[in-house]
């Protein structure tokens, strides 16, 4: 199991849909983020994108020698910079940071924002733009091992003697991510991705997803890795986790939901809609798990206001653990967390659930710690381990 973290560069908050407890989003923020994923031992943090958010190639950049081992999870948006800049740009950031490059190809499905970012195609036509700049974009980073050069010559798309003189460290090129509930997603995650990314639904429809994605790639003689996106509200005790689901959605009233979903219900993604359906616009305050706990420990309450990822795996550590597991049993290799807020929710992920699941984390932590082994020392004596035990 790789556990990977979440950057919030669209800001932060103890609280959904309200400015109350929110978090000037800024570089120190960000870098102590990363640093606790880094030192924690994380496989690595996801970096949004979208107009709402800093921008995470950039941000990446920024936190390269504030880390030592963590990976960054960058996000590609066809349509917006041609695949040979963003093939250049790859391959240098995966050379300045070690080989630690991870790549997420965004189709988008907000038009609103695709539009003021001058995407005007369809949602196929965005999934067809998506496979041709994806298969440059790979097969330039190839080439650049070699020194060869590429042309090609699609629907939306044209390259003639593209070429790259620096390669990235990682053959053939950084990893490729990407995640999409429509006919066409599936086509392109079993053409060309390496890792296909689900959103948090229950665990027979996860299953229904991913069995559709082995058959496709099957067939083309390919075999991919798989992973979830969930946020987490975890807990000492299932009763104490619920209390803090229900703190994080005090601040909404009907009104901030139903705007909320008004905005969401314009965008032509599948997976949004998708989302959208596991909720169906239920908010009941007095009890948070009525109509919204849709199987066991798994809350939609995240996606009433948020779009993207919009489920939380909410319970004591030892169902949290369960509930990974579940999925990693049906194929999932990395799972992309989150919680509000996430630098203190990084902490409590790893010291409560980290010990209950399948982690090798001896190479990652190998650095001495500056810190006793005992936790606290009380009067400033000796605490054998017995007694710290206590």
């Amino acid at each position: 199991m790789k556990i990977f973290w979440f950057i919030p560069t669209h800001g932060d908050s103890r609280y959904l849909g309200s400015a109350r407890g929110a978090r000037v989003a800024d570089h120190a923020y960000f870098k102590q983020i990363a640093i606790a994923a880094d030192s924690l031992g994380y496989e690595g943090v996801l970096l949004p994108t979208g107009r709402s958010c800093e921008d995470s190639w950039i941000v990446a950049a920024s936190l390269i020698d504030a880390t030592r081992r963590l990976k960054f999870l960058v996000a590609l948006r066809p349509g917006f910079v041609a695949p040979t800049q963003s093939a250049r740009m790859a391959a240098t950031l995966d050379r300045l940071s070690g080989g630690r490059l991870l790549v997420n190809l965004v189709t988008g499905g907000d038009a609103d924002e695709l539009a003021g970012d001058g995407q005007f195609l369809g949602h196929t036509a965005r999934y067809e733009q998506s496979a041709e700049f994806i298969r440059i974009w790979r097969e330039l980073l190839a080439r650049s091992h070699d020194g060869q050069a590429l042309d090609f010559d699609g629907e939306h798309l044209r390259v003639k003697g593209g070429r790259l003189l620096y390669p990235p460290l990682q053959r053939p090129h950084p990893p490729v991510f990407f995640g999409g509930s429509s006919g066409p997603a599936h086509e392109l995650a079993a053409a060309q991705v390496d890792t296909y990314l689900t959103w948090g639904e229950p665990p027979t429809d996860v299953a229904a997803k991913l069995a559709d994605v082995r058959a496709r790639a099957a067939a083309r003689g390919r075999t991919l890795q798989y992973g979830i996106r969930l946020h987490v509200i975890v807990r000492e005790t299932e009763d104490e986790a619920w209390r803090a689901a229900a703190e994080l959605v005090s601040q909404l009233d009907e009104a901030t939901v139903a705007t909320a979903q008004a905005r969401l219900r314009g965008m032509d993604s599948v997976g949004q809609r998708r989302m959208a359906e596991l909720h169906g616009g239920r908010f009941n305050p007095a009890d948070v798990r009525d109509g919204l706990e849709i199987s066991p420990n798994l809350w939609a309450g995240v996606g009433l206001v948020r779009g993207g990822a919009g489920t939380a795996l909410v319970g004591s550590p030892r169902q949290v653990a369960d509930r990974l597991q579940e999925y990693a049993a049906l194929g999932l290799e990395h799972f992309i967390l989150s919680g509000y807020p996430h630098l203190e929710e990084a902490h409590r992920v790893a010291e409560l659930v980290f010990p209950l699941l399948p982690l090798d984390l001896r190479e990652k932590l190998a650095a001495p710690a500056l810190t006793g082994p005992f936790g606290e020392v009380v009067a400033n004596a000796y605490a054998p381990p017995a007694a710290a035990a206590h």
